[in-house]
């Protein structure tokens, strides 16, 4: 299973950095062969994909996001995290984190598209308001 642990306040003030530690069970976030994920979904919007971490390390984000957003690992404590600086309201959103098997995946300029996930954490609601 993937299990979501927020790192900081669910409540956070513009400009500030977002950050969520996401830790999984029952398998190794090294194993081969899966991307760990981060997915949001603002309040009446559809889900959207931030970006992804690999078995390797590789990391793949969404373009629109990819100044913002920092994705690293603690292979030690096989966990993942998500930072996203400068938020504004708009990033305010249920986040979750996923797994996805890397041949559901296609990599195409720095990002992956068309996974399918297997594994869900349950999310966190992250707010951003001043």
């Amino acid at each position: 299973q993937v299990q979501l642990q927020k790192s900081g306040p669910g409540l956070v003030k513009p400009s500030q950095t977002l950050s969520l530690t996401c830790t999984v069970s029952g398998g190794s976030i090294t194993t081969n062969y899966y991307y760990w994920s981060w997915i949001r979904q603002p309040p009446g919007k559809g889900l959207e994909w931030m970006g992804a971490i690999a078995y390797s390390g590789s990391t793949y984000y969404r373009p629109s996001l990819k100044s913002r957003t920092s994705i690293s690992r603690d292979t030690s404590k096989n966990q993942f995290t998500l930072q996203l600086s400068s938020v504004t309201p708009e990033d305010t959103a249920v986040y979750y984190c996923a797994r996805a098997p890397e041949k559901s995946c296609t990599v195409v300029a720095g990002a992956t598209r068309g996974c399918e996930y297997d594994y869900w954490g349950q999310g966190t609601q992250v707010t951003v308001s001043s």
